[in-house]
Order: structure tokens, then C-alpha cells, then sequence
């Protein structure tokens, strides 16, 4: 789209910052209400509060700025902290990693934004990459390495922690998030999830277990 020299003066550090993340937060509410297909530049314009002259001061085109929105919402998903602390009990942490865990993904943003980014993956790739590493990889690499640490306690015997801590949070999943994920049943209550975890634990402990 044309851009005329006003749009073009480059703003402040600070302004830059807080306009960048003020067309964000109105993209992210775009594509998580109407998906990338159904959203269009205008309406996230409108959503923003911003002229699309602007907009486009900051994103060249829609698929830019959907792959800025993932990887904010893949970064913060990936950021959070899990209490894997060397030394604590084996399956009380195995249960509060569970319960955090699906607690996150089922939320009702993570699960706009993983059913967003599947849509898409096939035609953008590389969006399809960064949610990958930055959420699953990276949660499944922190599992893992704790997973590590147990086993060089003698706490548990496994050969492959990563394919381990893929199994434990595949198994804390059943029944929670695939249906929360295509929209077949709502987010899962605390209740359900701790069942479920309950479950997975024990299965994962009677495998694992020394």
C-alpha cells in the first residue's frame, strides 16, 4: 500500500513500542475471533484504534504481521515457569507440572491460538516452526531435563527423557485438550484436569518408576 512521508517519519523508541503492541493486541483479537483467513487488514486497523497507514508503517502485509502475533503468544506461552526444582518428591512434581501445564494450554487463549496457528501451518511453515519450538519443544526440554536429574538419582530408569516428557504430556492431554482444542467441549475444570493427571501420573510411574 502507498505510503505517504508523514507515514513514513520514524517515531521514538517508546512510541514505537507502545504503537507496535497496541496493533498487536488488536491483531491478536482479530485472528483469534475470525482466524487468518476471515481477518483483513482494515479490521485490524479499526480493531486497534490505528490508521492503516500506520499499520503498515509497522507490517508489510497481514502474514507478517499473524507471524508477530504467534511468536508474542508462543514466547509468553513458552516463558512460563514450572517448578522443576532438583531434590523435590518425583510424583508431586510430575502432578503440579500436569496440572500447570493443561492449565495453560486449555486456556481459552492458548487454545484460539493453536487451533489459529494449525490452520495456517500447512501454507505458512515457518509460523508452524515457531510455535512449535517456542511452546512444545521448550516445555518438553524442560520436562526432559528434569527427567534427567531423577534418573541420575536412581529415582527413575528411563533411556529416552524426551521421548518420556512427550509421553507424560501427551498422557496429561486425554480427554482435555483435543476436545477443548476443536471446540467439541469446553475448557476442562480443575477437577477434570487433576483426574486426568492423576491418571497420567500413575501410568507414567508404573512405567518409569525404580
Amino acid at each position: 500500500m502507498p505510503q505517504t512521508t508523514l507515514d513514513r517519519v520514524t517515531p521514538s523508541h517508546e512510541e514505537d513500542s507502545a504503537k507496535r503492541r497496541q496493533i498487536m493486541d488488536g491483531a491478536h483479537k482479530v485472528f483469534m475471533d475470525l482466524g487468518f483467513d476471515g481477518a483483513s487488514m482494515g479490521e485490524i486497523a479499526r480493531v486497534a484504534g490505528v490508521s492503516k497507514g500506520t499499520l503498515y508503517v509497522y507490517f508489510t502485509d497481514k502474514s507478517q504481521l499473524f507471524g508477530a502475533v504467534v511468536q508474542r503468544e508462543a514466547i509468553e506461552q513458552g516463558n512460563v515457569k514450572f517448578d522443576l526444582s532438583p531434590g523435590r518428591d518425583t510424583e508431586t512434581t510430575l502432578r503440579q507440572f500436569g496440572q500447570a501445564y493443561i492449565e495453560i494450554v486449555c486456556r481459552p487463549q492458548g487454545g484460539s491460538a493453536a487451533r489459529t496457528v494449525t490452520a495456517i501451518a500447512e501454507r505458512m511453515p515457518d509460523v508452524g516452526r515457531q510455535y512449535y519450538n517456542h511452546v512444545i519443544d521448550r516445555t518438553t526440554r524442560q520436562l526432559a531435563a528434569w527427567l534427567e536429574a531423577e534418573v541420575a538419582a536412581g529415582r527413575l530408569a528411563i533411556e529416552d527423557t524426551y521421548l518420556a516428557a512427550q509421553q507424560f504430556m501427551l498422557a496429561c492431554q486425554a480427554t482435555t485438550f483435543l476436545p477443548f482444542l476443536l471446540q467439541a467441549a469446553p475448557a476442562p475444570s480443575s477437577a477434570r484436569i487433576a483426574k486426568v493427571v492423576d491418571s497420567a501420573t500413575k501410568m507414567f510411574l508404573a512405567a518409569y518408576r525404580l
